[in-house]
């Protein structure tokens, strides 16, 4: 079917991230832009520069009749299993943004559509292309670390009245679920590939500075146990004064320390490995695509491995049992609070 000719796409939903899709759709040599959809009208103005139709809703751009072999779903997190089904039905594979879903129930609907139409789930999870976190992967997988001892993550952003007024999505249970699923999961995704599943969940939540604006905390402090062995936690919070701070893991292991840092959690702050040096800093090996650079330049690996698996060339890296996974933990994560 796309032997010899780009993979075709469409973005639903062109929003901040949804933007960064298309952007990357189009930067790449394998993949063709065929169609944006968007139920605000007011950003067909933006569309138009990627010289592609434009729809205000998926049962019109099915109803077109538009060739399209994938679609990326960029849209509110509550509507992503819907339109991920709906998308399935109509014959194309799917890209769905994280997370996959706000519940189990519904990425196991998404599952059992994906069976049923024989089509990919890749679900987003764009930090894994880290080249820190593809370091501490391999270092792990060497068991150059031995055996973990306590792995710490904490991420400390702002997100004030700025991004939660006006005509938005963010901050409404229904659609938004919380911050676990909007600002943090891919470093719940993170834990989860480095170190397994977590069990023995313990959590403290509160909402410092958010009252009115959010329908669910704004900080958290979770502590947990790893089912292969050692200690967790994960501190996060987006009442950081003025701009965003760090996303920080330090792991303590038999063999050696390692903290990585930075806003996306993307920069080898510390490394002190036996028997090891870290003769060189890790660097994106992608320094710009389409005008993004470092982790912003991620979602391109994310269109790469779409093309490789439908293409035939790979399988996907961030599967719908691994996204399935990552709402699993947040939703137990948030049982804690009833």
């Amino acid at each position: 079917m796309t032997a010899g000719r780009p993979i075709h796409f469409a973005i639903l939903g062109l929003g901040h991230i949804g933007t960064r899709h298309a952007d990357m759709v189009a930067a790449h040599p394998g993949a063709a832009l065929v169609a944006i959809i968007d139920e605000n009208i007011s950003v067909e103005a933006k569309a138009t520069s990627y010289n592609v139709p434009f729809f205000t809703s998926l049962q019109d751009f099915i109803a077109s009749g538009i060739a399209c072999d994938i679609i990326c779903i960029a849209t509110p997190n509550g509507l992503h299993a819907a339109q991920a089904v709906d998308s399935m039905n109509a014959g194309m594979h799917v890209v769905v943004e994280k997370p996959m879903a706000l519940t189990t129930a519904e990425c196991d609907n998404i599952l059992a559509c994906a069976q049923t139409n024989n089509k990919h789930v890749l679900c987003v999870m764009q930090n894994r292309y880290s080249p820190a976190m593809q370091w501490l992967k391999n270092m792990i997988l060497g068991e150059r670390l031995g055996t973990i001892y306590m792995v710490d993550v904490h991420c400390y952003w702002n997100r004030d009245e700025r991004y939660y007024t006006g005509n938005t999505w963010h901050g409404t249970a229904h659609l938004d679920g919380g911050t676990l699923f909007t600002q943090f999961s891919h470093y719940v995704d993170l834990l989860y590939w480095l170190f397994g599943d977590v069990q023995d969940i313990s959590a403290r939540f509160a909402n410092n500075n958010h009252r009115g604006m959010i329908e669910f905390e704004d900080s958290a402090s979770v502590g947990f146990g790893f089912v292969h062995g050692g200690l967790g936690s994960l501190s996060y919070s987006t009442s950081v004064w003025d701009r965003n701070m760090e996303s920080t893991m330090v792991v303590i292991a038999e063999k050696g320390t390692v903290k990585i840092g930075g806003q996306y959690m993307d920069k080898i702050e510390y490394c002190h490995i036996k028997d090891y040096e870290l003769k060189e800093s890790i660097s994106s090996p992608v320094e710009q695509v389409a005008g993004y650079t470092g982790a912003k330049a991620n979602h391109y690996f994310v269109i790469q491995n779409a093309v490789d698996v439908l293409k035939g060339r790979s399988e996907i890296t961030t599967n719908a049992l691994e996204g399935k996974k990552v709402v699993d933990i947040i939703e137990r994560i948030y049982a804690l609070k009833n």
